[in-house]
């Protein structure tokens, strides 16, 4: 609940505002003078500030109202201050106004008017909290992610950033991480990034998609076999776990593993011992174990088809990976980086990008942008050369609003290119219109 702190050396003043807001559900609290209010301003906890402009002792300039206000700004110079005051001292309200007061309302107040105003200014508080939330959440994954090997992911999008922040986190440990995601979303990248900043970044990193390997054959892709231990193998052979000794084993599509290699990774998971196909001779590993899915592993498990124990050893950590449609400001980058041959991507390419869904996630948009690469007669990439439909021009007449911005600016960490490139508009122009409609980045 939202607090509001009330400064008037009028009682019947402080009681009618009291009952007014309560209503509302919104907490007062009260002081009679302007050291009362300062002091309880110190003790932290306010949200909103409504103060007199004219005390007892000043009943005729408004100069004790405006050294309040002056002393109220001095302390916390982003708290929404609304002035009360009589029509005597109405120059004075409209200069502190230009000088940052969020409103003025003159006395007797109409009730209808206070409320609205005292809505609109704790509803833009709390997002300009929420924002600087976010802006100190976005810096300390930028000091999270400095130094830190990203294996070249490209990315500007804040949830791509909070998820390589954890995945770089995670790193340092050798829990057992399950990646989820859909497919093309880049599941093995993350992987390849926990291994690159993780203890054994020096050793092998091993991948395997489990989807790819007929299920007759997953044990000795995993284990490994003796010659003859099935029809055609002619001779022995390493499995995936031995290569990665002393690494990473990254398995993919972890949903599709047949009942009998599940029992058997788990076995390895937690005694890190196992059999080469045809074999008796238990061999000893030590990998870090990295798995991806895209599929429901709590429905396959309430259906029986995956086990609830090996479920559990997986997902030590979990990393979900946002679809490409969920990171938008991702799909830039992304699609700049992807392009070869001296080509570029024109307006309307750029319009196109950002206005289709990518079922198909960044696989998709890398595939768009090397068939455009190809089949370009020119420099510069249109919408019909990438396969996409064209996506309409913003009209002239069209602008954001202000919540637009602000939600725009939060979903960007504060930062303004991406905010505008998010909108559709040049940085220069979003900063005019912040300017305009006094929004603080």
């Amino acid at each position: 609940m939202p607090t509001v702190l009330l400064i008037d050396d009028n009682p019947a003043v402080l009681t009618a505002l009291s009952v007014l807001l309560e209503l509302e559900d919104i907490h007062c609290v009260e002081a009679s003078t302007p050291e009362a209010g300062l002091a309880r301003l110190d003790q932290g906890g306010v949200d909103l500030v409504i103060q007199d402009m004219n005390f007892a002792r000043d009943t005729t300039s408004g100069e004790e109202g405006e050294q309040l206000f002056a002393a109220i700004r001095e302390r916390l110079p982003d708290l929404p201050v609304i002035l009360l005051t009589a029509w005597t001292h109405l120059d004075a309200a409209v200069r502190l106004v230009k000088q940052g007061a969020a409103d003025y309302l003159p006395k007797p107040w109409d009730d209808a008017k206070l409320l609205a105003s005292v809505r609109n200014l704790l509803e833009l508080a709390e997002t300009r909290q929420q924002l600087r939330a976010h802006q100190r959440g976005s810096r300390q994954e930028r000091e999270r992610l400095r130094g830190a090997d990203l294996r070249g992911l490209v990315f500007a999008d804040p949830a791509t950033e909070r998820l390589v922040g954890l995945a770089v986190q995670v790193a340092r440990s050798d829990v057992p991480v399950l990646i989820t995601g859909p497919n093309g979303a880049g599941k093995e990248r993350i992987a390849a990034i926990i291994q690159a900043n993780s203890a054994v970044r020096d050793g092998p990193f091993v991948t395997l998609n489990c989807g790819a390997i007929p299920g007759e054959l997953i044990e000795a892709e995993l284990f490994g076999a003796e010659a003859g231990a099935y029809t055609g193998a002619s001779r022995a052979r390493e499995g995936k776990f031995e290569a990665a000794d002393g690494g990473t084993l990254f398995l993919d599509e972890i949903g599709n593993l047949p009942p009998a290699g599940q029992m058997k990774l788990l076995r390895v998971l937690e005694t890190g011992r196992f059999e080469r196909l045809g074999s008796n001779r238990e061999r000893e590993v030590k990998v870090r174990v990295i798995s991806a899915t895209n599929a429901d592993l709590a429905a396959m498990i309430r259906a029986g088809s995956f086990r609830e124990d090996l479920y559990y050893r997986l997902n030590v950590i979990n990393l979900a990976l946002p679809p490409l449609a969920e990171r938008p400001l991702d799909i830039l980058p992304l699609a700049e980086s992807f392009l070869s041959g001296g080509k570029r991507l024109g307006e309307a390419a750029r319009r196109a990008l950002k206005a289709h869904p990518w079922p198909g996630n960044v696989r998709e948009l890398k595939n768009a942008i090397t068939r455009g690469c190809l089949l370009s007669e020119g420099d510069e990439l249109d919408p019909a050369a990438l396969g996409l439909e064209a996506a309409p021009a913003p009209r002239a007449d069209e602008e954001p609003d202000r919540d637009g911005i602000e939600a725009a600016l939060a979903a960007a960490g504060g930062v303004v290119a991406q905010a505008a490139a998010a909108l559709g508009l040049s940085r220069q122009a979003l900063y005019r219109r912040m300017e305009r409609l006094g929004i603080d980045r």
